[in-house]
């Protein structure tokens, strides 16, 4: 059992149970209010070539009814009791959560045990539920930005899976089985691969006794090690690679990316620190120089995606009317240049670390955020690294800043895709499915 004082006030202890399960049990008693999350070491990173969009399909099917919560049956108890309730599927990991008022919170435990173990994957549900997912993935087919970062991301990582929509596919989808998913579930869906998250207004005490009532007598399972698929090495870029795709809208849309750094390594920190500065607020570079003073886009942001094997640097922008397109590319390239050899001033320094730690504390203010950061932390990392409030970032330096954009952020290691107007010269429209869960 460990014990630490953490965000936000909280108290955090964790407890692992003889079936492997993680409990951490975040102790705040502000409000009368828990949020609940369980989180499973499984993403789309993990899935087979052939099981592309499983992860998330499986989530839908999470509510769709287990041996003592039927269909409908958890959202109809959430509404009773007055709570919340949803899921998400990302890279990484998959994870679902309630909140709830702290006199009836234990009832997201029952629902969480039952369908840990008693899913109930139903043939007509799995095929009903299999449509719902084929429209979403459709959908996705009309956004361009969504099929912009699609492309450019299978471009950053041909072989590795983070270069598939996490949505998976509309063939891999519609030849998947019942069957397909039962073992997915059963390899990955037990309490030695899931964390559950429990914070807010309890007694950890209190709090460990019910997750044991609900949870200690389940298998644990197959170890990771031995149902987790093989994946390529992430080599390193050999040179910059170009895209361009078009869309019958009058919009010119950029998306720029760079394969970085795992979460929670130093370069993680730094390009926290860096995409500070370019692009939170707006007085930030990007927007203050290329858009409000120089008028070349009408939007421009920055992403710092870190993620268990590695990470993605984004940079998304929109021409303004009259600007051509090698000019704003240009800005852009003359920003990071500035970055890579000129020292941040000690003003921009302060302001983004305090954005950082604004950032921080806005995001402890509900349960709900705590526990998702401590469970994401827990799966991808270390959940002690969601304690430091800004630490590792407020002690960031320029010179480091100057290092890491030298290193990664150069154009030869990136990714450049462009989406024009129908017509335009050069423009193709990518083929296959277009989408991001």
């Amino acid at each position: 059992m460990t014990d630490v004082v953490v965000r936000g006030g909280a108290s955090v202890r964790e407890h692992r149970l003889r079936n492997g399960l993680r409990v951490l049990i975040a102790e705040r008693r502000h409000d009368p209010v828990v949020g609940v999350m369980l989180f499973y070491r499984v993403g789309s990173r993990n899935e087979r070539a052939q099981e592309a969009g499983v992860s998330h399909f499986l989530e839908h099917m999470m509510f769709k009814g287990s041996r003592s919560f039927g269909k409908g049956e958890v959202d109809r108890l959430t509404t009773e009791l007055g709570g919340q309730n949803n899921a998400f599927t990302g890279y990484d990991h998959t994870a679902y959560w309630f909140e709830l008022a702290s006199d009836r919170w234990e009832r997201a435990l029952d629902i969480e045990a039952d369908r840990m173990h008693r899913l109930d994957i139903d043939e007509a549900e799995f095929d009903a539920e299999r449509a719902v997912v084929l429209e979403e993935l459709a959908m996705g087919e009309d956004e361009p930005w969504r099929v912009l970062e699609r492309v450019v991301e299978e471009s950053l990582f041909p072989r590795h899976p983070y270069g598939r929509p996490i949505i998976g596919y509309a063939d891999t989808l519609q030849r998947m089985t019942a069957e397909d998913m039962r073992s997915y579930y059963r390899r990955f869906y037990h309490p030695g691969n899931a964390t559950l998250v429990i914070c807010g207004d309890v007694s950890s005490s209190a709090a460990l006794r019910a997750a044991r009532k609900r949870f200690a007598s389940i298998p644990a399972g197959p170890a990771f090690e031995d149902v987790d698929p093989p994946r390529p090495p992430l080599g390193e870029p050999l040179g910059e690679r170009r895209i361009r795709m078009s869309w019958d809208d009058g919009g010119r849309r950029l998306c720029m990316a760079w394969p970085t750094a795992a979460v929670g390594t130093h370069e993680d920190y730094v390009l926290d620190v860096v995409h500070t500065v370019l692009s939170s607020g707006r007085l930030a570079r990007l927007h203050r120089n290329l858009v409000l003073d120089k008028g070349l886009a009408v939007m421009i942001s920055s992403s710092n995606d870190t993620r268990v094997d590695t990470g993605v640097f984004w940079i998304t922008a929109e021409c303004a009317q009259g600007t051509a397109m090698e000019e704003l590319e240009a800005a852009i390239d003359a920003e990071f240049a500035r970055l890579a050899d000129v020292p941040l001033t000690a003003a921009e320094l302060k302001r983004a670390r305090a954005l950082m730690v604004s950032s921080e504390a806005y995001e402890s203010e509900a349960v709900s955020d705590v526990a998702e950061h401590l469970g994401e932390y827990a799966v991808d990392a270390d959940w002690r690294m969601a304690l430091d409030g800004c630490e590792r970032q407020l002690k960031v330096t320029s010179r480091q800043v100057r290092e890491v954009v030298q290193r990664l952020l150069v154009p030869q290691r990136r990714v450049v895709g462009w989406c024009t107007p129908e017509g335009v010269q050069g423009a193709e429209r990518p083929r296959g499915e277009a989408a991001r869960s």
